[in-house]
């Protein structure tokens, strides 16, 4: 359970769509970014856009700087965009890399977006019977149920305040 905690911790969305980075998946697999892309390609035809799609320029700069990642190029890091893959095509790089270890992390990314799903739906199921009660009962309930609302938002990133004097 912990290894899909920690893949789950690698997913994010991105245009709508819970998606793994092509550098998390490769290292997952035990591959180098370049040799799990190599693959990708020779293996296109197994990936429609619905299971892969490469960020664009934006895309990336908002995920470098959402994750804190310091400038790559300036250290001979990355020379193309990324790409990201959905869980089917998360899926579909097991097949291609057909490793054993490969195997056993796709079970886990299976695991890690079952486990994402079910929290959403959690959310979804406890807004909906939020809503019902709230046309049920009366105004007396109405500061509850905002309450509980906001408990179910997510947090807002406010900007932090810097320590140390101010000069």
């Amino acid at each position: 359970m912990a290894e899909s905690e920690s893949i789950a911790a690698l997913i994010m969305t991105v245009r709508g769509q819970k998606v793994l980075l092509d550098s998390d998946l490769a290292a997952l697999y035990g591959v180098t970014t370049k040799r799990f892309n190599e693959q990708v390609k020779r293996n296109r035809d197994r990936f429609p856009e619905d299971f892969m799609f490469q960020l664009a320029q934006k895309e990336f700069d908002a995920l470098r700087s959402q994750n804190a990642t310091s400038n790559e190029k300036a250290r001979g890091g990355r020379r193309y965009l990324p790409w990201v893959f959905t869980e089917h095509g998360a899926l579909m790089a097991a097949n291609i890399l057909n490793s054993p270890r490969a195997v056993q992390t796709s079970i886990s990314v299976v695991r890690a977006f079952l486990r994402l799903r079910t929290m959403a739906l959690s959310v979804e199921e406890l807004s909906r019977k939020v809503a019902a009660l709230e046309r049920k009962y009366d105004e007396r309930f109405r500061i509850v149920f905002d309450v509980v609302r906001q408990l179910l938002e997510p947090p807002n990133e406010s900007p932090k305040r810097r320590i140390g004097f101010d000069q």
